[in-house]
């Protein structure tokens, strides 16, 4: 039996839920959620930063975000700087951050008890006190970010890669988007000095576009262990005083005779260290003649 015309398959009409179809957040919500959590972030820097600084917790505030490209961002950091490239954990994403070589160099002249003056004019690189002390200025603002987006895993947010030449390692094309973050640092009685950290605005919607506004599970309470219960409270711990770090030349180690003395400067705050982790942070005095390490602050 022949039909009396052709059939014609018809495909129906999908229907999606609104909130498939919904476009991703834009840079208006994305910007805010953003500058909720630099608020936090700016919260919880006071006392990473004082441990950091040796002394009184300074004020720590966060500028509005800002949508740049790249090289407006470079164009706000004249001069020399160390530029650092992060791996954020699970995306393919890369966080970028800028911190002036001159506040560096502050730094590191304070911490082996000097008033915190860089040298003028400032070296054409960063010595390796300074890279050193870059490195533990990266590590505050990776923890401090990944703990204001919520981001809880243990080294969720780590740097790779670090040079004074921004071009030398090419972070992102000419075109990028980012939201750069505007960190001011003003300790007691010394001058403000900024240091800047860069997202790219795809990696704002991963950061914020989903989980920001979900609803979170209660998290499943668990009571710590007890230092003091067993079998904890006996387990015996090195604990190590850091008096002196200093980098000597190849060439001097060399030639080191029975004798020879040199000069070491001892920094003002002493960090006491557990498995290579500071827990605390002291001054070097004597008691009954013998050398003594008085506590100032615990980590």
């Amino acid at each position: 039996m022949q039909p009396e015309r052709s059939l014609i398959a018809e495909r129906p009409l999908a229907r999606h839920a609104a909130e498939l179809v919904r476009p991703g957040p834009g840079p208006a919500e994305l910007l805010p959620a953003l500058a909720r959590a630099s608020e936090r972030m700016a919260r919880s820097m006071r006392g990473a930063l004082a441990l950091l600084l040796g002394g009184e917790p300074p004020m720590v505030e966060c500028a509005a975000p800002e949508e740049l490209v790249l090289h407006d961002l470079a164009g706000r950091v004249p001069g020399l700087a160390a530029w650092s490239i992060y791996r954020v954990a699970g995306t393919g994403g890369r966080l970028l951050s800028a911190i002036d070589a001159e506040v560096a160099l502050r730094l590191v002249d304070r911490a082996f008890g000097g008033p915190g003056h860089a040298p003028h004019p400032l070296p054409r690189e960063l010595p390796l006190s300074a890279e050193l002390m870059v490195q533990r200025i990266e590590a505050v603002l990776a923890n401090q970010f990944a703990a204001a987006t919520g981001l809880r895993t243990a080294e969720a947010i780590t740097a790779i890669a670090r040079d004074s030449n921004l071009a030398q390692l090419q972070p992102y094309s000419a075109e990028a988007r980012l939201a750069v973050l505007t960190l001011s640092v003003t300790e007691p009685g010394g001058t403000p000095w900024e240091m800047r950290l860069a997202i790219p605005m795809p990696m704002l919607a991963e950061f914020f576009g989903q989980h920001e506004n979900a609803p979170r599970k209660p998290a499943r309470r668990i009571k710590p262990a007890s230092p003091e219960d067993t079998p904890y409270a006996d387990v015996p711990l090195p604990v190590t005083a850091v008096l002196v770090d200093v980098a000597l030349p190849l060439s001097v180690l060399s030639a080191l005779e029975v004798g020879q003395v040199l000069s070491v400067p001892i920094a003002r705050s002493i960090p006491l260290r557990v498995a290579d982790r500071t827990v605390a942070h002291g001054s070097i005095g004597a008691v009954d003649d013998r050398v003594a390490v008085q506590l100032t602050q615990l980590s």
